[in-house]
């Protein structure tokens, strides 16, 4: 079955059959290089809030993009969330991908995002580390979701070198359960969980906050010299991170600029931090962000140039990461005739 009259649905089981399959970091790393040379189109995404009838935040994220350069895939990734769903016993977060057929623009594949964006997300960190990180034996993860999963087994995977992770989570029981996880990612790396903060990213080589909070917490001081930190999260760094990590990187300086929620959007429209290949603002005190992950990659912008340099990479989150990796799942499905066909009118 298949053709222009259906629609392919692949649910969560699905998607975590195939995943062993494919290969995230590889599907994100050629499309942020097809994104720095062009080759994507990424509008702004729609921002829908609302609070529940018992006062919890909630939020939809609508999100579309196009990646060309071969890869050619065009999508929208719709992604929902409530910080309360924890206590609910459910994900935080949870979202579909839906493909679309290049050629007259009808839906042609609807999958379950929540593991993918969870995947695109923990891939771009990958990216990142392997580019810019001076080491990699030490890792600090803060925050112990499915974001965090999601980043242990992919760095665990994809650093030959890391010999310890550090967890961290204000809810312990959340640092127990991916501890008690964490012991499958083989016998050369220690995980353990930290009594604080602080204690989890003492000389860590690499610092991945993936929690919810708005207040930031993590200090210029706390970092090594060399750290890498990857905020894939809200604000955990303080404003002095970021005006005072030798080297600021971002994914996409377009979607963060036009964010006013987020701590670099929020410097920007205080005056702190100007883009990339923007004029400074008057007064000569603001700090520069200095590259896009994607111009790193292909050598548009050195990256990293000494050792003891302090790297701050600050992703917003592309919906093209999540239609990258999506293409591969849909391929994979594909090749075991997975998915359900569902009519489409």
């Amino acid at each position: 079955m298949g053709g222009l009259s259906t629609l392919r649905y692949v649910d969560a089981t699905e998607v975590s059959r195939v995943l062993p399959a494919i290969d995230p970091v590889a599907a994100v790393r050629r499309m942020l290089e097809l994104h720095a040379r062009g080759e994507t189109v990424l509008p702004a995404e729609a921002y829908l809030p609302w609070q529940a009838e018992d006062g919890a935040p909630c939020r939809s994220l609508s999100m579309p993009g196009l990646i060309r350069g071969g890869v050619d895939v065009a999508g929208t990734k719709i992604i929902n969330a409530s910080p309360a769903n924890l206590d609910r016993g459910l994900p935080r977060a949870c979202g579909l991908i839906v493909l679309f057929d290049l050629a007259t623009a009808r839906p042609r594949c609807l999958l379950d995002g929540t593991q993918i964006s969870a995947l695109r997300t923990a891939a771009v960190s990958v990216c990142a580390v392997q580019q810019l990180a001076a080491a990699t034996r030490v890792l600090a993860l803060i925050g112990c979701g499915p974001l965090a999963a999601a980043h242990l087994r992919l760095m665990a995977a994809h650093l030959p070198d890391l010999a310890e992770v550090r967890l961290y989570d204000l809810a312990p029981a959340r640092a127990q359960t991916l501890h008690a996880e964490a012991q499958n990612v083989g016998p050369a790396v220690t995980v353990t969980v930290a009594a604080s903060v602080r204690q989890a990213v003492r000389d860590a080589d690499v610092i991945v906050p993936a929690t919810t909070t708005t207040e930031g917490y993590l200090p210029l001081a706390w970092l090594r010299p060399g750290a890498v930190v990857v905020n894939v999260s809200l604000d955990d760094v303080l404003p002095e991170v970021v005006l005072g990590a030798d080297l600021v990187v971002v994914d996409d300086w377009g979607l963060v600029a036009a964010d006013d929620r987020r701590l670099v959007g929020r410097m920007l429209r205080a005056g702190q931090v100007y883009g990339p290949d923007d004029e400074p603002p008057p007064g000569g005190a603001a700090r520069r962000v200095d590259a896009e992950l994607g111009q790193i990659l292909i050598g548009a912008h050195p990256g990293r140039t000494a050792p003891e340099q302090v790297v701050l990479v600050n992703p917003f989150g592309m919906a093209i990461a999540d239609l990258a990796v999506a293409a591969a799942v849909e391929t994979a499905v594909g090749g075991v005739g997975g998915g359900q066909w569902l009519p489409l009118g």
